[in-house]
């Protein structure tokens, strides 16, 4: 097994999705790592892969922090630089130059390593650049590639892709590192804000920055696993997808020709973007196919992932008996793709009929396609609706038809839908019918995006979500209700402010109350078992008494459920009882649910609260995101 350094540094464990390796940086496998296997992971890397690129000589984890610690000077001054010395303030410049007495302490050095490496190697690509022109371009794109890979682990770890808010995020626990962060990333040319998100920092990239690295992610990151097990995609990297979707591609084609007399006529398509490029063949027989083949998995992957970026639906697919793996696409999802992509397939098509090579009939119909391509205007497809026995709302369109799956299923993309996340799809095999299906979720953000979307987004969801209401309302009564509210919580997520609560009455166990917050937000903790917690915390005033009340939620049993528990206090005014009535007040006055109210045996009281509380939090701006994220990181699917 290959490791990827760079994760394991910042992370110390291996995480997101499983494959066979494409380099030593790749990531594949989710588990939890011991002291040798980082030693034998610095040891290869030192011996012939990323380490040694940066004359790294350390042998083990410990050779490396002594290593990284003794440039430490350098990597503050780096840094400063990158950041700009004027935007940072004293106690920011004394946080970087601290870290290096802290290396010794693993859990810091896991989360620095990295960053700080990503500096030098930017430091030494300026040097090359000055002294070897010629030699800069291979070496920039070797080092765009270790860059990508470990912001890639960085990202998948505690970060964020919003295709929805065009932003890219990766998460620290303190400000330095941070930092350390944001300069890496500002030293390959990529511009993000470091801020404070609860008791953490994050870093964001947005707009042109965040579309950049998206596209890196997406050609770097670990594999998209399309068409298998949706619990084992990686929806983070399906949404850099999305969102580098808007990055620039060059597409081009040349060599038309034909390998035998009476043979198909075939020419190379040649995809690249951000330094990657890949070759396909295209062949011109019943249907206009596009191939490509690799023993390599890694170079099929991206292969697909490029596809994608050109808005073809592709996967890799092995070869079978011959060994090694395929990519492939015909006529009607080659019309789905972008304009480029079609406009040089039309090309090849008409140059191909001026030799003789095609018939007219058969190019003038492919070329109606290429040049209608997909449109999203096509009527809508009659959604089935019904309540399961589990009283959830299954909101499912079926059919046998391929296309048919494959064209709700980009639409559903297109909106801004995240597959796995907020829809399924099974495509139709042996004569049996596929489906698209859309989740809670799904159907809850396509609301949100109907409101907060981009333009194109918010016009398409909002037909979309409409059309469900219309289609809900035929079928009457429970069916009815239940979207109306899964519709009306989507447009709230983020539409209100905590100190939007102002005076605030609510009645909880026969009494009124009054409830102003003061603010609050939420954070990621780890429980003793490992798992991701989430904390939120409120600052508030309830009945002229004032102090922070704080829940914790985490997962239960075999349904996964969210759960959030607090314990009242005994050091207020009124003892426990009081303090619980009025933390169920907040709660109520947040939520519009009041939540479960425990007391046990020695006199405890514990406050619970569900799902349907976290929903109503998600109205709030400071909360929303966290929630989103944890419900995400911590889903079964």
């Amino acid at each position: 097994m290959t490791a990827d350094l760079s994760a394991l540094l910042h992370l110390g464990k291996y995480s997101g999705g499983l494959g066979p390796p494409r380099s030593e940086l790749q990531l594949h496998v989710r588990a939890r790592t011991s002291l040798e296997k980082l030693d034998e992971a610095v040891r290869r890397s030192a011996e012939g892969g990323w380490l040694k690129r940066l004359g790294v000589e350390a042998k083990s984890w410990d050779g490396l922090k002594q290593w990284v610690a003794e440039r430490w000077s350098g990597v503050v001054e780096a840094a400063v630089r990158r950041l700009g010395k004027e935007k940072l303030t004293k106690k920011e410049l004394e946080e970087l130059e601290a870290l290096k007495g802290r290396l010794n302490d693993d859990k810091i050095a896991r989360e620095v390593v990295a960053p700080a490496l990503l500096l030098m190697q930017a430091e030494r690509l300026d040097n090359v650049k000055e002294a070897y022109k010629e030699k800069y371009l291979e070496a920039y794109r070797d080092a765009l590639r270790y860059f990508a890979a470990a912001i890639s682990g960085a990202v998948g770890g505690d970060g964020y892709v919003s295709a929805a808010r065009g932003e890219v995020s990766l998460a620290s626990g303190e400000r330095p590192i941070a930092l350390l962060w944001g300069a890496a990333l500002a030293a390959h040319g990529i511009r993000a804000e470091v801020r404070r998100a609860g008791n953490a920092f994050e870093v964001v990239a947005s707009g042109g920055d965040a579309v950049r690295l998206a596209g890196l992610y997406f050609l770097y990151g670990p594999p998209l696993l399309e068409g298998g097990d949706d619990r084992l995609k990686n929806h983070k990297l399906a949404g850099a997808v999305e969102l580098g979707a808007e990055g620039a591609l060059d597409i081009r084609w040349e060599g038309l020709r034909r390998r035998t007399e009476d043979g198909p006529v075939a020419a190379d398509l040649i995809i690249s973007e951000g330094g990657a490029d890949v070759k396909y063949n295209v062949y011109l027989r019943k249907d206009i196919t596009l191939e490509f083949r690799s023993t390599d998995r890694g170079r099929a992957e991206l292969a697909a992932r490029l596809l994608r970026h050109a808005g073809v639906g592709a996967e890799v697919k092995s070869k079978g008996g011959e060994g090694g793996w395929q990519v492939r696409a015909y006529t009607d999802r080659l019309a789905a793709g972008h304009k480029k992509l079609r406009d040089a397939l039309a090309e090849i098509v008409r140059r191909a009929v001026e030799n003789g090579g095609v018939d007219k009939e058969t190019a003038d119909r492919w070329l109606d396609k290429l040049e209608k391509g997909f449109t999203l205007k096509e009527g809508w497809p009659k959604y089935g609706m019904w309540l399961a026995r589990s009283g959830a709302l299954a909101i499912r369109y079926t059919s046998t038809n391929p296309e048919s799956i494959e064209r709700e299923a980009r639409r559903l993309r297109a909106m801004g839908l995240v597959e796995g996340r907020h829809f399924t799809v099974k495509m139709p095999k042996g004569g049996k019918a596929g489906y698209v299906s859309i989740l809670k979720e799904g159907l809850a953000y396509a609301a949100w995006l109907s409101v907060h979307g981009s333009k194109g987004q918010r016009e398409l969801a909002a037909e979309f979500v409409d059309l469900i209401l219309k289609r809900a309302e035929k079928k009457g009564g429970a069916v009815y209700e239940k979207a109306l509210e899964i519709v009306k919580r989507g447009r709230e997520v983020g539409s209100l402010k905590l100190t939007d609560i102002k005076e605030r009455k609510v009645d909880v166990g026969g009494r009124r109350h009054v409830v102003t917050v003061l603010g609050g937000g939420a954070e990621f903790e780890e429980g003793e078992s490992g798992r991701t917690l989430l904390k939120i915390t409120i600052t508030a005033e309830v009945d002229g008494v004032r102090r922070d009340y704080t829940m914790t939620f985490s997962r239960h049993g075999a349904d996964n459920a969210a759960k959030g528990y607090a314990t009242a206090k005994t050091d207020v005014p009124g003892g426990r009882r009081a303090d619980a009535e009025r933390f169920s007040a907040l709660i109520k006055a947040l939520t519009g649910e009041e939540p479960r109210v425990y007391e046990k045996e020695d006199g405890e009281i514990d406050i619970v609260c569900y799902r349907e509380h976290l929903e109503g939090f998600m109205r709030y701006t400071e909360l929303a995101e966290a929630i989103e994220k944890w419900l995400e990181e911590t889903s079964r699917r």
